[in-house]
């Protein structure tokens, strides 16, 4: 009786994850997009108290937007991460993180 406890039937292959997110290491669509080519958006949300600013979606590989990332943090001065396509930045910083942008040869939506 204790050989079958487990026996139900479920299938535990590569395709199944036990925090139901993506595995780490495998990269998202894949489509890479020129800066001109792409058409940002930007909202602000409060969390915690605190203003986050938030860019994107960014349609470009992973090496790619770690480094846009780190040069636009040591341009605007302050703290960011990445959320699968989007960017999110510490402070209400919409209009210096467009002319960031902007310098970089992104474009947005109006």
């Amino acid at each position: 009786m204790r050989e079958k406890l487990f026996e139900m039937g479920a299938k535990f292959d590569e395709g199944w994850h036990a925090d139901n997110k993506k595995p780490k290491g495998k990269e998202s669509s894949g489509e890479t997009r020129a800066p001109e080519k792409h058409r940002l958006r930007f909202r602000r949300e409060k969390r915690r108290g605190k203003w986050v600013t938030i860019s994107g979606p960014f349609a470009l590989s992973a090496q790619e937007i770690r480094a846009l990332l780190k040069r636009l943090k040591s341009r605007l001065g302050t703290g960011g991460t990445i959320r699968e396509e989007t960017l999110e930045f510490q402070g209400d910083i919409v209009e210096r993180l467009k002319e960031a942008l902007q310098a970089e040869g992104f474009r947005f939506r109006d």
